[in-house]
């Protein structure tokens, strides 16, 4: 393997676009522990008057997550939102066709809005609709409940049910993943596009200023992908302004390296969707651009669920189970930064993405009923990326020792982006895929007036299946590397082997 020192150029003459917040979203799902003992469990000692545990709240305004997408996923194509509403002890218990589990509704709608309110700010509803079992008219029925300040059957209900002030939900996904013969509901493209256009087209007529997503394929290997955003579009381009992506890493037969290099692929997932959404628009003679939405992104230990759900007892309905409880490893998290510097790489038309998801469930966040909370691996990735990215993401194009993959063939070393803050300071975000080698690093910055290194964290480990776990929440951290300078315009550092790096500038 090359020792030779990677290198790029930052210029702020040469920028991908702004970065939105939004890129820093979350996921909540009725699913296994998600809500029911991860977000809310009012027994817990640390639990407040709602039943939302304080020490996750505190967790995830760590965390700095903002656009929240609820309640699915494939739990919201069975979803009846008017289960989800009014007093608590009325609220029916249902059957939950997508993850054999029964759903008590404790926590519904009024609950996730309130538990965004503690979040702060930044934390917004992206709120998904059910267009597997049901369609338009359910849509609209909640679009108003949710929206209509007063003076209708449905926000005067919402008023009695105690929310007076309409939620104000902007972000809307037309469905989840129909494109999947998994998901209750399935659709044809043709089928679903003319539903999500129809659907799109009546609640715009109640709120033009709504923002809506379309299914897009449910990751880049399906047999209809591309071919289903083509259609979907067809039908749907001008009523909607994002079209979703959704893609789990994992590392399959042992092969690390090609885990590794899990961002080449979504990569190129984004650029493909572009590009036939760009055709597409083209072909409309569309002046209007379609934004992605990379709503459900991780690294997900798939195969282990499959070789799990073979053995569920499919006549027990249990409440909120331990399902894909994914305990992550140091390099799960170098891949899971390298995702993240992905997203950020194509900050002009990625202006939605969410982690999914947000706790116990394949999370960054774990809880213990009646115990405590802890911070996985990827925590610290997401948390840095989502304090220090926001700016404008200048362009990087790396030259980098190579390395070669089974799925990818010859791949960069490096994975590198840079986000210039408003200030004028600057934060690279840089993963050494190297298992072995420590990798030398040269960023000329002699177009940017920067005079100092602030900082040069890596979460790194001389044992790369390290992890956080119960007995040790602390295990994994991030830590200083001394050694990083900037001399004469130019930033010279070392990236430890398999590491996630945040070098900051000003």
């Amino acid at each position: 393997m090359s020792k030779r020192t990677a290198r790029f150029i930052l210029d702020p003459a040469f920028t991908v676009g702004p970065v939105n917040p939004r890129i820093f979203g979350s996921f909540v799902e009725h699913l296994g522990r998600c809500v029911y003992t991860g977000i809310h469990e009012p027994d817990h000692p640390s639990a407040d008057e709602a039943g939302l545990r304080t020490d996750v709240l505190e967790l995830v305004r760590e965390l700095g997550v903002t656009a929240v997408r609820y309640p699915g996923g494939n739990f919201v194509s069975g979803y009846k939102w008017e289960d989800s509403v009014g007093p608590v002890e009325n609220r029916p218990r249902r059957l939950d066709l997508a993850w054999h589990s029964t759903e008590t509704n404790r926590f519904g709608l009024s609950e996730f809005i309130a538990f965004l309110k503690k979040l702060g700010p930044e934390a917004e509803p992206m709120m998904a609709l059910n267009l597997g079992t049901r369609g338009v008219a359910e849509a609209l029925e909640l679009q108003e409940y949710a929206n209509h300040p007063t003076g209708t059957a449905l926000s005067d209900l919402r008023a009695a049910h105690g929310d007076k002030e309409p939620f104000g939900i902007r972000l809307w996904c037309l469905g989840n993943e129909m494109d999947g013969p998994w998901q209750t509901g399935h659709k044809t493209a043709q089928e679903y596009g003319r539903l999500a256009a129809e659907t799109a087209r009546a609640m715009r007529q109640a709120d033009p200023e709504v923002e809506l997503v379309a299914c897009g394929s449910s990751s880049q290997a399906m047999p209809t992908f591309a071919e289903w955003e083509a259609t979907v579009l067809q039908e749907a381009y001008d009523l909607v302004g994002h079209i979703s992506l959704h893609a789990y890493y994992e590392p399959t037969d042992g092969d690390v390296d090609s885990f590794l290099a899990s961002a080449v692929d979504m990569e190129s997932f984004i650029e493909n969707v572009v590009a036939t959404a760009d055709h597409i628009g083209a072909k409309l003679k569309s002046k209007k651009r379609i934004n992605l939405s990379f709503d459900e992104w991780n690294v997900w230990y798939f195969s282990r669920w499959e070789e799990h759900a073979k053995t569920l007892d499919q006549s027990d309905w249990p409440e909120a189970p331990r399902l894909l409880e994914d305990n992550y490893s140091v390099t799960d998290a170098v891949v899971f930064g390298s995702l993240l510097i992905a997203l950020l790489r194509h900050a002009d038309r990625v202006t939605v993405a969410c982690l999914a998801q947000l706790v116990n469930v394949i999370a960054p966040i774990m809880t213990e009923p009646g115990g405590p909370a802890w911070r996985q691996t990827t925590f610290f990735p997401f948390a840095q990326a989502s304090k220090h990215g926001r700016g404008e993401v200048l362009d990087v194009r790396v030259d980098s020792p190579t390395y070669e993959t089974k799925k990818y063939g010859e791949t960069d070393l490096l994975h590198a982006t840079a986000v210039r803050a408003a200030d004028g300071t600057v934060t690279v975000f840089a993963v050494n895929r190297s298992r072995t080698d420590a990798l030398p690093l040269e960023v000329n910055l002699s177009r940017l007036e920067l005079t100092t290194v602030t900082e040069h964290s890596a979460l790194a480990d001389a044992d790369p299946d390290a992890r956080n776990t119960l007995d040790e929440p602390e295990r994994v951290v991030p830590h200083p590397v001394e050694g990083a300078a900037l001399t004469d315009g130019t930033l010279s550092a070392v990236l430890e082997p398999l590491s996630w790096n945040v070098i900051r500038l000003a």
